[in-house]
């Protein structure tokens, strides 16, 4: 791909002057930045994007609408949108939640300001790549003081029949003092897949005392190899509650990041992870307290299966100016295989004084203690490791504000079990 075919796809789009400029700038640091660091795990020979800047010229998958419900809700497949549902009162409040482009015309100044706060280009080859080849948008933007009483959802569907690369760029702004219950979902749509990548950032920014509930369920195909970046940015008494499931069945290297910048704002992320056959996933979690007495917390668990990999690094780091912080973390691990593999690493980075930090970390294998018990109470051993693992995750699960994000995930959980049993029998 060439810096003149970006070029025309920026034309192709009427995108403003500064956003082009970007995407160049962007272009120009791809060759000279190096690949995000994820400890423990080699990922330096992946596909994680071949320089394509291209649409879906037609859907090779189209999904049922029909057992949606009618919460706000944005619904696209690859790069087209296929479905924008937003209720009158929440569109005179000036509540906006489309792609990018249409975004644009509506609240341009809002946007220029707000896009790449959060994920600068620059940050590395991966980031940059994202920022000059993004071919996917949606944005969401809740005004100041604007309470959002729905969850919103945002539904992203990567076309397994489609060889385009799945880039998708999104841009969250939480306006002051405001309020909003997100979900998202990236999942392949179709049975098999054109081998492809995706590389997918995330941006949420959480204006002064707004409160953000996120929560994301992960399950792109086993064809699709990706980098996730989700990452906050939070102001003065801001908060986020993350909520991730990641049950992808591809190979995975993700980044969720909460940088509190401001005085008292509060980040507290959940991660609930499982690896199966030959994936492999590598998750870096991590808070920056940057503004004194802010608050990160970090909680992972994991289930490996099979000749699954899973590295959960946990960081949290607490700059200097930062009195009052807190930052603590614990990543725990449970494998069901003697093929499986995992690290769980905890990292505490602290630069201040007057502080509070702390971390947990394990790895293990089903206590056969736990087996005996419940095969003695008459269940075989498949329903036994089924409920050792619903146990395990649940301390997580039940963490999660939305009751249809806690059923999905369990269900999510159920089948990737079922389909492991089945394949176990034949």
């Amino acid at each position: 791909m060439t810096k003149e075919q970006i070029q025309q796809f920026s034309l192709d789009h009427a995108e403003p002057t500064w956003l082009a400029d970007l995407r160049q700038a962007a272009f120009e640091q791809i060759d000279r930045l190096a690949l995000p660091t994820i400890e423990r795990v080699k990922f330096h020979r992946w596909n994680l994007g071949d320089g394509t800047i291209a649409e879906n010229e037609a859907l090779g998958n189209v999904p049922d609408f029909t057992s949606l419900d009618n919460n706000p809700k944005l619904v696209q497949v690859g790069t087209q949108t296929v479905l924008e549902q937003l209720p009158a009162d929440l569109a005179q409040q000036g509540v906006v939640f489309t792609d990018l482009y249409s975004a644009l015309e509506l609240i341009p100044e809002i946007i220029e300001k707000h896009f790449g706060t959060a994920v600068s280009f620059d940050e590395d080859k991966l980031s940059a790549y994202n920022a000059a080849y993004f071919n996917a948008t949606a944005v969401l933007y809740i005004p100041d003081n604007v309470v959002v009483e729905q969850p919103i959802e945002g539904i992203y569907y990567q076309d397994s029949s489609s060889p385009v690369p799945f880039n998708k760029r999104v841009l969250i702004i939480a306006g002051k003092n405001s309020q909003v219950n997100y979900l998202e979902r990236f999942e392949s749509l179709g049975a098999g897949g054109v081998a492809t990548s995706a590389n997918i950032t995330v941006e949420v920014l959480a204006l002064a005392g707004s409160q953000v509930k996120f929560s994301a369920i992960d399950r792109l195909g086993k064809h699709v190899t990706t980098f996730m970046n989700r990452r906050g940015r939070l102001a003065n008494d801001a908060s986020i509650d993350w909520a991730l499931g990641i049950m992808n069945e591809g190979n995975v290297v993700a980044d969720f990041d909460s940088d509190l910048i401001g005085k008292a704002s509060h980040a507290n992320l959940k991660v609930v992870a499982l690896s199966s056959g030959r994936q492999v996933q590598g998750i870096d979690s991590r808070v920056t307290n940057y503004g004194p007495h802010s608050v990160g917390h970090i909680l992972q668990h994991g289930v490996i299966l099979e000749r699954g990999t899973l590295t959960f690094n946990g960081i949290g780091h607490i700059i200097r100016g930062a009195k009052g912080a807190d930052a603590q973390q614990e990543s725990r691990v449970l494998m069901l295989s003697d093929k499986a593999r995992s690290d769980a690493n905890p990292i505490l980075l602290i630069d201040e004084n007057e502080v509070t930090a702390g971390h947990a970390a394990s790895i293990g294998q089903v206590d056969p203690e736990d087996m005996y018990y419940l095969m003695s109470r008459g269940l075989d051993q498949a329903t036994a490791e089924r409920l050792v693992i619903r146990g395990f995750l649940g301390s997580v699960i039940t963490e999660i504000p939305v009751k249809e994000v806690r059923d999905e995930m369990i269900q999510v959980i159920e089948d990737k079990l079922t389909k492991r049993e089945y394949g176990n029998t034949r």
